[in-house]
């Protein structure tokens, strides 16, 4: 079979970029791919793409990974910083990124489709502000761009980091109660702050329709499932965990925050306080016209069924 397109992919050992990887592939596309040195195991299939040894700030392992292609994702995300360690928001969600697009555009490669986030704002945490930044500096590139703005993503990590895996690790297998979030001054109504929970194989499905989608070239999509409660997230994660009897408790978010500045620098510390801020300002979005634009008839459901990863987990 002829390969339909090449496709470099930045982003590629992380748990969306696994799945994003395997849907290139299982569509006959070939991913060429910049691993950091010793990452190329975090990949299952590395023996099918093209491999490139490089960090993200070297220019020359950037070119070489776009070189041959004719498209570019970048999917190089984090959801905490550890600067002590160099592992940065501006580095790798906007640094990193106008790299690649600098290289794209020098190698004239116009397709480009960046993962942002639902939520994104010029004003926001860091993390929602150089999320915003890089798409703009997206959008004023030049090239053929298309955004994908996601929910929250779950789905079988295969060992790598994911939101409901890591709630059960962090929140869910400890011998204390549950924290149900809440912002006011009274725990009325705690833990109901909305997201909209989208299967990772969706998301890694729309991203691989899109690079052959004319009609998607200059357009930012929001993803996102049904609605669903921080509550109901959190008892249906610990039902799928074989943990029916967990208790949960109205946590104050404002002294919580106090807590994780003071500890979030350290990663045993379960979450950092921009988590937190944005956990509690929610984040939901109605998708359907996209699916139906993608060809997903029926996205896969957050419930007990698709959670039955965290069992093993």
């Amino acid at each position: 079979r002829d390969i339909n397109m090449k496709v470099a992919v930045f982003g590629g050992s992380g748990f969306v970029g696994e799945y994003i990887i395997n849907e290139l592939l299982n569509s006959n596309f070939k991913p060429y791919i910049l691993l950091r040195y010793g990452s190329q195991s975090k990949v299952t299939r590395n023996k099918e793409c093209k491999v490139i040894t490089g960090d993200i700030d070297n220019k020359t392992a950037i070119e070489q990974t776009i070189m041959n292609v004719e498209a570019v994702i970048y999917n190089i995300g984090i959801i905490r910083e550890f600067k002590s360690h160099d592992i940065t928001f501006k580095k790798l969600h906007y640094e990193g990124l106008v790299n690649c697009i600098e290289q794209a555009k020098k190698l004239n490669v116009k397709r480009f489709i960046l993962m942002s986030a639902n939520g994104v704002k010029k004003e926001g945490t860091e993390y929602q502000k150089t999320k915003f930044k890089a798409e703009t500096y997206l959008k004023e590139s030049g090239l053929d761009w298309t955004i994908f703005r996601p929910s929250l993503i779950f789905g079988d990590p295969n060992g790598k980091i994911e939101f409901c895996t890591q709630l059960k690790k962090d929140m869910l297998s400890l011998p204390f109660p549950a924290p149900l979030f809440y912002n006011d001054f009274f725990p009325f109504n705690p833990g109901n702050f909305k997201m909209s929970p989208i299967h990772v194989g969706d998301v890694a499905k729309v991203f691989v329709k899109a690079l052959t989608k004319e009609e998607t070239i200059h357009q930012t999509y929001k993803l996102g499932g049904e609605n669903f409660t921080w509550k109901e997230i959190i008892k249906m994660i610990a039902i799928a965990s074989g943990n029916e009897e967990k208790l949960f408790i109205p946590a104050p978010v404002f002294p919580v925050k106090i807590i994780a500045k003071l500890f979030d620098r350290f990663s045993w510390f379960p979450i950092s306080e921009e988590q937190i801020v944005m956990l509690v300002e929610g984040n939901i979005c109605d998708s359907t016209k996209n699916f139906e634009l993608f060809g997903i008839k029926k996205p896969k459901e957050f419930n007990l069924e698709s959670l039955e990863y965290l069992k093993d987990a």
